[in-house]
């Protein structure tokens, strides 16, 4: 009995200690969320974004941690979901209404002042000067003050004249980094709107060049202007030396502070599901990217599904060959193909061997993507037609059947049989593997789901919607397939 009242007061004497941390450590947690100045970082997590400024610039203190995302509506979600305790990014990056919707609020603004500036290629120093022609000249007539009022302030809209592009001159072709007002934007149909869009739409304009813009991630975006598949990247970008080593900066065209946003629990507000479906679908009319993703998606799968087919016929002609060379150049390809990441070929494929080719992000997807179905389909129906019994075979020839005939009428089909349940999983597989096309600019369902998300904050809701379709594209697939077997 004593032994037991001993432990129950070590337990109790333990439970209070544990409380006493615990509030103890919520009470310093609320404290040093009243954050005021840079000082009152250290010890907290801080969300950023991978490869901007301010990840490379916290990555040198040793008293925070980071956790690095990939965009900004995941710095937003770390937050409110308590697995940072400060998002930062640029000071324009929410409005107020936009705070009040999030539950986030801006603690404080960093003291110093960045340029904010368009980044172009080293080796197109043309166009960089063009630009910044373009810029003085729109700092001179107030056309520039007029878009970065309108869109920080609400002032009107300043008269924009689109002329006509000169059917001689290359687009103009930017890929932003944000997809967030009011920086960069996708709007209704697909426009893109914000203010970096306002002033390179605008400079197209000037410069009687179509307009093209696409969304990256800022890594991705900068291999792309480095390997000539862009012109322009932009964003509020800050031209730091360390960037400078990689691409050049046009002229300054505005200046930009650091944000610290953190929760804030008093003004958050949680929508009802049916709102938020309608935010994610309806509003700005998101569903028709939706569309547009799956219509990327469909023609990336089936295309490289019926070039990989055609493409694996000579694969597995290749396997079952007499000539050894034959067979070992198969099993090479093979050793390659299956000892690479997808993404890592389809990166390959677009920034190294097909870069000055021309050919848009989708053919260059379908190439990519056909080349590994290529190996699966031809291992698969090579091992197929060896299961078959060779007295197959020898029977047809003692029929009178000619190799041709006896190999599509007997041999064939029994291998179909086997291989077609493999082929459809396959087929499953590269359906779902094309979920990273969006490496290379290219808006497939997985793509569309992102732009949604970094617009509305919301993961829930498109990532269930792509879930869906996904799972409906997939069924379709098995269906087809399967009644092909039946037949």
């Amino acid at each position: 009995m004593l032994t037991f009242v001993i432990l129950m007061k070590n337990r109790l004497i333990a439970l209070a200690a544990m409380a006493f941390l615990a509030l103890s450590c919520g009470q310093n947690k609320g404290n040093v969320l009243e954050l005021k100045s840079e000082a009152d970082l250290s010890g907290l997590t801080i969300s950023t974004d991978a490869g901007s400024y301010y990840d490379n610039k916290f990555s040198k203190r040793e008293d925070i941690t980071l956790f690095r995302v990939s965009t900004e509506a995941d710095g937003i979600m770390a937050v409110r979901q308590g697995l940072a305790d400060v998002h930062v990014t640029d000071e324009v990056a929410f409005s107020p209404e936009i705070r009040r919707q999030l539950g986030i609020k801006l603690a404080f603004c960093g003291e110093e002042a960045f340029d904010v500036a368009f980044a172009v290629g080293k080796e197109n120093g043309k166009l960089r000067a063009e630009i910044d022609r373009f810029i003085d000249a729109a700092k001179a007539d107030g056309s520039l003050d007029a878009v970065l009022a309108h869109w920080l302030e609400d002032a009107p809209a300043p008269e924009f004249v689109s002329g006509e592009a000169s059917p001689s001159q290359a687009p103009l072709r930017c890929i932003t980094v944000t997809n967030m007002a009011p920086i960069c934007y996708m709007g209704e149909g697909g426009a893109w709107m914000g203010i970096d869009a306002d002033i390179l739409r605008r400079f197209a304009a000037w410069s009687g060049r179509p307009f093209e813009m696409k969304f990256q991630e800022f890594s991705s975006a900068i291999i792309a202007l480095s390997t000539g598949q862009c012109d322009v990247v932009n964003g509020c970008l800050f031209p730091t030396e360390e960037r400078k080593k990689s691409v050049d900066f046009t002229q300054p065209y505005n200046q930009c502070r650091a944000g610290y946003f953190v929760a804030d629990k008093e003004s958050s507000s949680r929508a009802g599901f049916a709102e938020r479906l309608k935010s994610n679908l309806f509003t700005e009319g998101r569903w028709k990217l939706i569309a547009y993703g799956l219509l990327e998606t469909l023609i990336i799968t089936l295309f490289s599904i019926l070039l990989g087919t055609l493409l694996g016929a000579g694969i597995c002609a290749m396997l079952l060959s007499r000539r050894k060379w034959l067979r070992s150049a198969a099993g090479l390809y093979g050793s390659f193909i299956q000892g690479i990441p997808t993404l890592v070929l389809l990166l390959i494929m677009f920034y190294v061997v097909l870069a000055g080719s021309g050919l848009s992000g989708t053919i260059v997807a379908i190439i990519t993507f056909a080349l590994c179905f290529a190996w699966s389909s031809g291992s698969l129906f090579a091992s197929s037609i060896s299961s078959v019994p060779k007295g197959q075979t020898e029977a047809g020839l003692s029929l009178g059947f000619t190799p041709l005939r006896t190999f599509t009428g007997i041999v064939f089909p029994q291998a179909l049989q086997k291989a077609l349940p493999a082929y459809t999983g396959d087929c499953v597989a590269l359906l779902k593997g094309t979920a990273i096309v969006g490496y290379i600019a290219i808006i497939d369902l997985t793509r569309a789901s992102d732009l949604i998300r970094s617009r509305t904050f919301d993961a829930l809701i498109p990532l269930l919607i792509i879930t869906v379709v996904y799972f409906v594209l997939a069924w379709l697939i098995r269906l087809m397939l399967n009644l092909l077997l039946k037949k």
